[in-house]
């Protein structure tokens, strides 16, 4: 979780200790459009997933998407 976060504070130009597994992302001041496309192809690069546009609308915080990543990733 922690690398996780990691990279979604680079992705939101946000410190480590800003963030919260139960932060709504959506509601980040820094979160637009492209701050979504940068979510979307970091996750890709990183864990080889690329998650569907309804999957995601349907995650809203941080641990949501973490845990989908972890369920749902190539080994």
């Amino acid at each position: 979780m922690k690398q996780f976060l990691e990279l979604i504070g680079e992705t939101l130009e946000k410190e480590l200790d800003e963030l919260n597994p139960e932060d709504e992302f959506r509601n980040f001041v820094e979160w637009d459009s492209l701050a979504h496309l940068s979510m979307i192809s970091i996750i890709d690069e990183t864990y080889g997933l690329v998650i569907p546009r309804d999957e995601f609308s349907k995650l809203t915080t941080l641990k949501q998407v973490y845990e989908y990543i972890i369920k749902n990733r190539q080994s």
